[in-house]
């Protein structure tokens, strides 16, 4: 069967870069999935989007999130048969993308089945970059069993326990093997598990040296969940390129950050809505009292980042029902960044994160992902949070 290449043009436009403060008026030209023509006028394509004076900004990027966190309980998630979990994992996926994110970075999950499924289309989703289980130390943050329990919850839908410098070495390799774009590390204690406390680093140095070390020689780089400015400088000295979360964050630590060219990836979100819903939820009473513990510190820690000039992501990091609230992360990252280090996060930065230029852009030679809201972000900060019906989603040069 012979392919026909599609083209699409948005015209009526007033463009956001994904870069500059200053907004261009025009149109632009997608053909077969990558911008040919930004300029007063373009080719017409097969299909003509009309913005009618609204803003063109490039597809957003959810830099932290779980397309296999299908609830906020650890052990439920890992002990639910495979095919259920991939499938809701793909409704996920598509919500997300719905809502303007056309690139995701899964850090704790995915696999090379839905990859595949998401590259040949036989689910509608965002671009799916994955590391497949996050790797924790035995009682750390990915051990989902309960102090009290002796139970097997072993399908590592998003963690895998794996103690020891040959075998993270292996786990890492063997990740790589199956596709993942990065590898996601626990190096500090998390929410929503229940034996560990949030400061404290998890895995050794040489553990630690030992997944970046793989990473590196792969042309690739680790992620780590850390809260505490203890558990990010253990992850930084040793290798680690991305902080996630990183609540906790002092002065000092930041400056490390810099020095040592690490992205810190704040996950407002997904505080906010725990602390909102979490009881109503059945968040168990433990993980609440650790959410609050780091809830006000989260926005702090970003200006922290700002301060001691790191560059600042963005992600959510949503569990379960409280994916819903994947907009709201822009508004808490507005009310602290201000609208354009808050797009900037959303587009460019973590499209750099994800060694990907093409993506998070506005330009010639990028990818065709581009989201058309019905009004200007920078007069009216709600359109970016508000409903999907207000905006008007390209994935690859085509609308979704």
């Amino acid at each position: 069967m012979t392919r026909h290449p599609h083209s699409l043009s948005i015209i009526n436009a007033r463009i956001f870069d994904g870069e500059s403060a200053e907004l261009i008026e025009g149109a632009i030209h997608v053909a077969d999935g990558v911008v040919t023509e930004i300029g007063p006028t373009v080719s017409t394509g097969d299909e003509v989007v009309d913005a009618r004076g609204g803003t063109v900004v490039p597809g957003l990027i959810d830099a932290h999130c779980h397309a296999y966190g299908i609830g906020l309980d650890m052990v439920e998630i890992e002990s639910t048969p495979s095919s259920y979990v991939a499938l809701a994992g793909a409704m996920r996926l598509e919500a997300a993308l719905r809502r303007g994110f056309t690139t995701v970075r899964d850090v704790a999950g995915g696999d090379p089945g839905l990859a595949r499924a998401v590259d040949e289309g036989l689910v509608t989703a965002p671009r799916y970059f994955f590391t497949g289980a996050a790797l924790s130390q035995t009682g750390g943050h990915g051990d989902p069993r309960p102090g009290n329990r002796d139970l097997c919850a072993g399908h590592h839908h998003m963690t895998e326990v794996v103690d020891g410098v040959d075998a993270v070495r292996r786990a890492v390799r063997d990740r790589f093997r199956q596709g993942a774009h990065a590898i996601k590390i626990m190096t500090s204690g998390g929410v929503v598990s229940l034996t560990d406390p949030i400061r404290l680093p998890q895995y050794s140095a040489d553990e630690v040296r030992a997944i970046t070390d793989e990473a590196a020689r792969r042309g690739s780089y680790v992620a780590a969940h850390a809260y505490s400015p203890e558990a990010i400088e253990h992850s930084v000295v040793n290798g680690v390129r991305s902080i996630e979360h990183g609540n906790l964050l002092d002065e000092p630590t930041a400056r490390l950050m810099a020095e040592h060219g690490a992205v810190l990836v704040p996950t407002l979100a997904t505080y906010d809505a725990m602390d909102r819903r979490g009881e109503a939820l059945g968040l168990n009473p433990t993980s609440q009292a650790k959410n609050r513990e780091v809830l006000d510190s989260g926005r702090r820690a970003v200006e922290i980042a700002r301060a001691a000039g790191v560059r600042v992501g963005f992600g959510t990091d949503l569990m379960g029902a409280l994916e819903d609230e994947q907009l709201a992360g822009l508004r808490l990252q507005v009310e602290v960044d201000g609208v354009l280090d808050a797009l900037r996060s959303a587009t460019s930065v973590n499209a750099d994160l994800l060694g990907r230029r093409d993506l998070g852009r506005v330009a010639v030679g990028a990818a065709g992902d581009l989201v058309v809201l019905d009004g200007d972000p920078f007069g009216d900060p709600s359109v970016l949070w508000a409903t999907e019906t207000r905006r008007t989603v390209v994935r690859g040069g085509k609308v979704v």
